[in-house]
């Protein structure tokens, strides 16, 4: 049985392979070379390229929850201003390609892949905490609607336009909200 630390190297190196690749773009010996890891303990660690991409895809939505519950505890009058203001943090740091989650998506359209599915329900539950977070508001589904639409937004033009593009999406969370 391989140490937790030794799994967790593997998988933050996987991840920040795949954040700035994608995960077509990497190959298990890339990440075998970048992690200095041998490919038996990989193996050991992971089954397949499937498992380590589920894994990474489930420490993306862990992050999410992160910056949710982040966001409530900043901001608890405002926690959906709060979300975007992190989220755009994360949209226009160096390298980012956009939401992890979206882009496997893009990168797995066959819905029966596990990459796909993992994807896609936390994207499901992310919304569902974004309706959540607008429980209070008069249209909390419109609402949330509108914010996961802005973050989407966020996340799209961050990597291209930066702080200019946080900026907007934060305004435009702060006049939707209001």
């Amino acid at each position: 049985m391989p140490r937790p630390d030794a799994r967790e190297r593997i998988l933050g190196t996987a991840g920040l392979l795949f954040d700035r690749h994608g995960v077509h773009a990497v190959g298990l010996q890339r990440i075998i070379d970048e992690c200095g890891c041998g490919k038996k303990l990989l193996y050991t660690c992971f089954a397949s390229k499937d498992e380590l991409v589920v894994a990474y895809l489930t420490r993306c939505g862990a992050d999410w929850d992160g910056l949710v519950a982040g966001a409530r505890a900043a901001a608890p009058q405002r926690p959906l201003v709060e979300l975007v203001r992190a989220v755009g943090v994360r949209a226009t740091r160096p390298g980012s390609r956009g939401c992890p989650l979206r882009t496997t998506l893009a990168e797995f359209p066959d819905r029966r892949h596990p990459a796909h599915r993992v994807a896609a329900d936390h994207l499901v539950r992310a919304r569902a905490q974004v309706r959540e977070l607008a429980a209070g508001a008069p249209d909390p589904e419109r609402l949330a609607d509108r914010v996961m639409l802005i973050i989407d937004g966020l996340y799209a033009t961050g990597p291209l336009f930066g702080d200019d593009a946080a900026k907007a999406a934060v305004a435009f969370a702060e006049d939707v909200v209001t």
